[in-house]
This record gives structure tokens, sequence and C-alpha cells, in this order.
């Protein structure tokens, strides 16, 4: 009987002829010893005239009889390698198009002019000044690493899918290889035109997300720890460091509220989004008749910035600046020293605390870092010339105000109120799965920022 080789499983490479088969090939396969990842290669007896009856395109060759190979089995494997060129066209396209709307020359030339400025004897006289440059260049630099980068990784997998192209047996690993770097080229040209998006003062800056249950008792405090496991869990995916600074436990389950800082670039540019009031509903697991029940967190998103950077003179006489004992478990000098501090910015209500640090003094610093930055975001946002031309900018995590809902009951929904942006899949996002909603409002926000620019 005619038979053709086939892998023995899917993990191991699959044979195709570009050239025209041999019509009759004596089977091998019973002495072979199989990689799990690839076929070895063989030489067969060429006894018998090619057949020119055969088409000239690539044919799969399977280990069973031709008759038992089902016609999807071998669609499935032709169209594996025409699907990954195909992808491989459309990212070079994109990078090419990324490039040239990056103008490469402007920031090499950009460069150019930093690394001069920084050459100067006169460059630190100027400290902060000097930083900014730095930092600048930094930036610059980064740019033009990754764009070098999005070139070098679509000029890899066009050498593979041309090696392919010229093999008699195609590679599956290196497909898989090819496929894995088409992945991640995606992934890093959507995460570069997402910061083409982001334009403020602060948005290349870490970020501090504070939690806060609201209306809604246990569920509400419930409903806060499953967002500080969902924004914990987005920065893990994003490589971010994170760091939960101070989280205070509900009195049955979850918590009542969380301070979270997360040290990357542009972390808060993506974060500053998620601000508002988050909605929940489902089923209540603290309730014994399992009623639905709806219930809020708050989310607060500052930028996370360094010292030098915090150039604003707070009057005491506009801060309420009161102590207490730090609450939580173990810990020497909990609910023994009142060390938690909580200050209130007078004129426009900010209130900010810190409880993470163990001296009263630490967490008075901190609080006063934080009162800062949250003033200066507040008057960006504002555009006011001074802090004390802001107005109050506080989060209420009640019902009317939600940026988002997520409906665990009676069917499965997250919808972004403001975007319209939404899924079915609730389970994704709760682990973390937030980057269609960040891109979505970012959009959203240029569009808005674009009409109003228009308008004026």
């Amino acid at each position: 009987m005619e038979r053709h080789l086939r892998p023995v499983c899917s993990s191991t490479a699959i044979l195709c002829a570009s050239k025209p088969l041999i019509t009759k090939l004596p089977l091998l396969l019973q002495k072979a010893t199989f990689s799990p990842c690839r076929l070895p290669s063989y030489t067969f007896p060429l006894s018998t005239k090619l057949s020119t009856s055969y088409p000239l395109r690539p044919a799969v060759l399977l280990a069973t009889p031709e008759s038992q190979v089902s016609t999807d089995a071998k669609e499935w494997a032709m169209q594996d390698f025409y699907f990954l060129r195909k992808d491989v066209e459309t990212a070079a396209i994109r990078v090419k198009e990324i490039r040239d709307s990056a103008c490469l020359h402007k920031l090499e030339q950009e460069v150019a002019d930093l690394e001069l400025k920084a050459a100067d004897t006169a460059f630190w006289d100027d400290r902060a000044k000097a930083q900014e440059n730095l930092s600048a260049l930094t930036d610059v630099k980064d740019r033009i690493k990754l764009l070098n980068e999005f070139k070098s990784q679509v000029e890899d997998v066009e050498t593979i899918v041309k090696l392919t192209e010229e093999m008699d047996a195609i590679d599956h690993g290196l497909l898989e290889e090819a496929a894995s770097i088409i992945k991640e080229l995606n992934k890093g040209m959507d995460r570069f035109e997402l910061t083409q998006l982001l334009s403020g003062p602060y948005d290349k800056e870490g970020a501090v997300i504070f939690i806060t249950a609201g209306a809604g008792g246990t569920d509400a405090q419930d409903w806060a720890e499953m967002l500080l496991r969902m924004y914990v869990r987005w920065a893990e995916k994003q490589r971010y460091k994170t760091r939960v600074v101070e989280k205070s436990q509900g009195e049955e389950a979850g918590i009542k509220s969380a301070t979270i800082e997360v040290e990357g670039r542009y972390a808060y540019g993506y974060l500053s989004g998620e601000k508002g009031t988050h909605r929940i509903v489902r089923q209540s697991p603290f309730n014994a008749k399992g009623l639905r029940q709806t219930s809020f967190s708050g989310v607060d998103v500052m930028p996370l910035l360094p010292e030098e950077s915090l150039k604003v003179e707070l009057p005491e006489e506009d801060l309420d600046i009161s102590f207490s004992r730090a609450g939580g478990k173990g810990g020497q000098n909990v609910n023994k020293i009142e060390s938690a501090v909580r200050i209130t910015h007078i004129p426009t209500g900010v209130t900010v605390r810190c409880t993470e640090e163990r001296s009263q003094l630490a967490n008075k610093i901190k609080a006063l870092a934080r009162l800062k930055a949250k003033l200066l975001v507040i008057a960006e946002e504002q555009r006011a010339s001074e802090i004390k031309q802001i107005r109050g900018d506080v989060v209420k995590a009640e019902w009317g105000q939600q940026i988002r809902n997520y409906v665990f009951h009676p069917y499965k929904l997250v919808k972004d109120v403001r975007t319209g942006h939404e899924t079915s899949d609730i389970t994704s996002v709760m682990d973390g799965d937030l980057e269609p909603y960040i891109k979505a409002y970012l959009k959203y926000k240029y569009s808005m920022k674009v009409t109003a620019t228009v308008a004026n």
C-alpha cells in the first residue's frame, strides 16, 4: 500500500515537499527514532521516476494511508505556514509605518543635541535642569533602540520565511520561533503606539494607586480587595515593580483601603484612566439568600514623583494634619504608637494618608510628598497656574459616579462607561488583562483633546 510520512504527534515537524513527490516511497518509519520536536532527515532510494502529474505546490507527507487522512488535517498543515507568512508581511508594513511616523532621523539629531549639552562644563550648574535633560536623553535613546529592535525582529522572521520557502521540508521549530517573535513584535508595537498618545508632563512616571471601599458594606470591602489583586496582576504582566505599601483590613472580609506603588516607565500614563468609581454587580457571597448585590469602590491614581520635582509650597495654615495608631496585624508598634499620618489640604479637601513607615516623621514626609503630587496633577488637569486656584477632586465611590461596570450576575460583562469598550471575559479582566480598556481610554482621551483643540 502506498504510504506517506507524517509526524507522530502535533509537536513534531510537518514535512512538506516543495518539489514533485515520488510516486512510491518505501515505508521507513518502523525502525526510525523520532525526536519529540523535530523529525530526522532520511535519504530515500530514487529507483522510481518522478511523477510529473503532481502539482508543484507544497504537499503534506503523512504516515497513514492517504485515504484515511481528512481534508481538514491537510488544509490545517498547509495553512500553518501561509498564515504565518501573511502575518510577517503585515508586521513588516506596520514596522515601516511606525519608523516613518516616528521620524527616526529627527530623534537621532535630538540625541546629538542633548549629548552636546551634557558635554558642556556648565551643565551641572542647574541640577534640576540637568536631570531633566538627562531624562529626556534616556527617553529618546530608548525610543530609537525600540524602533531598531522592531526592524531587527521583522528582518529575523522574514529570513525564516525565506529559508522555509527554499527548503524541501518545513521546519516546525523554526515556524514556532517565528510565530513567537511576531507575537512579541506586535505587542511591542501596540505598546509603542500607546506611548505616542501619552503627552502629559507626568505620564512617564511611576504611579501610586489608592483603592477605597465605598457603598456596599462588606461586599464593597471584598470588591476593593479584588481590585487590588487586579491591578497587581496587571503590573506584574507589564514587568513593573509593585509594592503594597498600606492596607487596612476589613472587619469581616476584604479591605477598607489600600495603597500600591507601581515603579516603571509610563505606569502613571497607562493607569491614569483608572481613576474613578468601579461598580460590581453579583450574587453576594456574604448573604445567606445569595441575593444580587451592587457595590462600589473608588480608585485614585497619582504619579510617583521624585522629591526634586515636587516644587510646591504648601502653607502650614492650609494643612490639617492628624495622627492615629496604625492598624493591621502584628508589629511591635501597631496600636501602641500614633505613627499613622493623615493630611488634608483645606482649600481643596484633598486628603492623603500614610501608615507604612514605622515612625510618625517618616509617614508625615511621605504623606506630604503624595499630597504635593496629587495637587500638581489636579492643577495640570484643571490648567491652574497656582495650587490655590484648583478645586477639590475627590472620587466618590457611590451610585451614578462609576466609570466602569463589572457584572458577574445575571450575565457576565465588563463595560467602560466612558469609551463603551466591553467584554464578557470577566475572568481575564480580573486577572489583570486591562490593556484593551487602557488603549480604548487613551484613544478616547486623545480624540477629546483633538476635538477641543479644533473647537477653539
